[in-house]
């Protein structure tokens, strides 16, 4: 069985897939409006308290913070977007794991909706991940 959305009928003739992927293209820039947003609080001073009292160190905030703004970028660009879903989702249950576990007023309702946001890109996205780790192995094998 054939998938709705993959077909060799023009884009035109196929609303449903064309407003599926306009709905998902939005998506993307809106997370990665917010993993920008989030990224310039890291860098800044306003959550050193916070990750103070996480217990791991300032690398940490650093390193989320990168992790945040690299992965906004790859949202916006076609090739990389599963991979940076992919990551941002696994950035994200990190943060889950540590409002719930290591924060004692921890709040994981935020950090929840954005990893299923950016795994649900991952999985529309799965092609150009698949797309994306192939060229990689082959550029390995080289």
């Amino acid at each position: 069985m054939a998938s709705r959305f993959a077909t060799s009928q023009p884009l035109a003739a196929r609303p449903v897939a064309v407003a599926f992927d306009v709905l998902m293209w939005t998506v993307q820039v809106l997370l990665a409006a917010y993993f920008v947003y989030s990224a310039s609080l890291l860098f800044g001073d306003g959550l050193v308290g916070k990750f103070h009292e996480i217990g791991f160190g300032q690398w940490l905030r650093y390193l989320t913070g990168t992790l945040e703004l690299a992965g906004a970028i790859g949202l916006v660009i076609p090739f990389l977007s599963g991979l940076a879903g992919l990551g941002l989702a696994g950035v994200m249950a990190g943060a889950v794991g540590t409002e719930l576990f290591l924060l004692p007023n921890g709040d994981a309702f935020l950090p929840a909706l954005l990893g299923g946001l950016a795994l649900t890109v991952a999985v529309v996205r799965r092609k150009s991940v698949r797309t994306a780790l192939t060229r990689a192995a082959g550029l390995v094998k080289r």
